[in-house]
């Protein structure tokens, strides 16, 4: 019930934003996200490995997140400087056994929820519904994925990840997606042909689902149920975008070739 209520709540709020908010509310959320969800994989690192607990505090990685989130151009060099940037913070360590998983966790903390939000916006200057069908054909297929599993569930996905995951909610998943995805681009984006609509719609959910498998492993490893508690029923931020995180460079990538039709 939590977690549908907390739904509830969230949606009619997320639709303004993409598709009807100003471009600057539109980067004020997602930085706001990102920051939470970068606290979040801090944390998650810092349960296994406690040296995390100064990077989680150190404002560094969440400047360097929002720097990628507004940067005109330019991402490679930037990424470059941050890299060696990250390794000289990581040598005030009292440990110089930790400066490299210290180092390679603040860039892959920044690159994994900020680098995805970089490809939101860019997706949602070719056009607010395509952003919003990023989100929603994943949305739609977690519900299908959580409460098919846990009526029918019983052939497990990848229990050593997941022990929740089932292949019965894979599959309700990515037909969910898949049919109610060509459903909102007939109707939302009528330029998009059939064929190409299907295809788009399975890369994005295929692409959410290894997502949750992701995050799932990084959750598992450092023996922690939830990246938060902010959100009731779905536990933290990063545990709501997970997919998301995923799927939007995906489908960013795919309009932004010259041989997909829209």
């Amino acid at each position: 019930m939590k977690r549908l209520l907390t739904g509830l709540v969230m949606l009619p709020l997320f639709f303004w934003i993409v598709a009807y908010g100003p471009d600057a509310v539109f980067l004020g959320a997602l930085a706001v996200v990102g920051c939470f969800c970068l606290y979040e994989f801090f944390g998650i690192l810092a349960a296994r490995f406690p040296e995390y607990e100064s990077v989680q505090r150190n404002p560094a990685g969440y400047a360097a997140g929002l720097f990628l989130l507004i940067l005109p151009s330019s991402e490679g060099l930037f990424l470059t400087l941050f890299a060696l940037l990250a390794l000289l913070l990581t040598l005030r360590s009292r440990d110089l056994g930790a400066v490299i998983p210290l180092a390679g966790g603040l860039v892959l903390g920044v690159l994994y929820v900020f680098g995805p939000w970089r490809a939101a916006v860019g997706l949602r200057a070719i056009g607010p519904w395509w952003m919003l069908f990023a989100l929603a054909v994943n949305w739609a297929g977690d519900t299908f994925a959580y409460y098919t599993g846990r009526a029918i569930g019983k052939r497990k996905l990848a229990p050593r990840v997941s022990p929740g995951k089932s292949w019965e909610g894979t599959i309700a998943s990515s037909l969910a997606s898949m049919g109610l995805g060509v459903l909102y681009l007939h109707y939302l984006q009528p330029g998009t042909p059939a064929g190409w609509a299907v295809l788009l719609c399975f890369a994005a959910n295929a692409a959410g689902q290894l997502g949750d498998l992701a995050e799932s492993a990084l959750k598992r490893g450092a023996g922690v149920k939830d990246s938060g508690t902010l959100l009731p029923g779905h536990g933290g931020w990063l545990d709501r975008v997970d997919s998301s995180l995923f799927s939007v460079p995906v489908v960013y990538w795919l309009l932004s070739q010259e041989w997909f039709p829209r």
